[in-house]
């Protein structure tokens, strides 16, 4: 075998490996410069269903979850809370609800599910401004906004008012009701907020 030959031989071999060490890297870089395009593990779950056992809210109670960054409140209204929520439609801007702030089957003065319509779910943001409301629920003075209040949400940035459904007063700031996110019923005893596939 001649030099000439041995030398091509070599550079052939050198090109080889050395394009495959090039592959090599290329891909040990391109790959995690990809993958950091992919949402991560904390985004996708921040924008995940959250699922919540209402079997621990006590009636007239409230609990709040995240869901997709923000406040959901899940409320298990009394027998007397729901009793007041026909007592003062005509206070309310939007009182059947006709903005689409709500599933189609929460469209109801209770803005419910109707196989479980003493349970509220409602983004707790006011669609004012975005402040979050606090929450009011006991009727009458004992909550200190006055005589005639039948319980639900103030917000202290501007004054909105909202009844126990979410539901906006007439002559508040925040142009329409709550919204209430979309949520099934996995059991009588648990709702996942953020999903109403299948039967919604």
């Amino acid at each position: 075998m001649s030099q000439n030959e041995v030398d091509r031989s070599k550079r052939r071999f050198l090109i080889a490996a050395t394009t495959a060490v090039g592959g090599v890297a290329a891909a040990g870089v391109a790959v995690p410069f990809l993958a950091s395009w992919l949402p991560s593990q904390r985004a996708k779950a921040a924008g995940a269903p959250v699922e919540v056992d209402i079997s621990k809210i006590e009636p007239g109670m409230i609990v709040n979850v995240g869901w997709r960054g923000k406040p959901v409140w899940v409320v298990n209204r009394t027998k007397e809370m729901m009793d007041l929520l026909v007592k003062h439609d005509g206070k309310l801007s939007d009182p059947k609800c006709e903005v689409p702030q709500q599933p189609e089957y929460c469209k109801n003065a209770a803005r419910s599910r109707k196989e479980h319509a003493n349970i509220l779910v409602a983004v707790g943001i006011c669609t004012h401004l975005g402040c979050s409301p606090s929450e009011k629920l006991k009727a009458g003075a004992e909550g200190g906004m006055g005589d005639d209040w039948h319980g639900g949400f103030f917000c202290p940035c501007h004054g909105s008012r909202f009844d126990l459904s979410g539901r906006v007063f007439a002559g508040s700031p925040a142009p329409i009701n709550l919204e209430i996110p979309p949520y099934k019923y996995l059991s009588d005893s648990r709702i996942l907020v953020g999903d109403d596939s299948k039967g919604a």
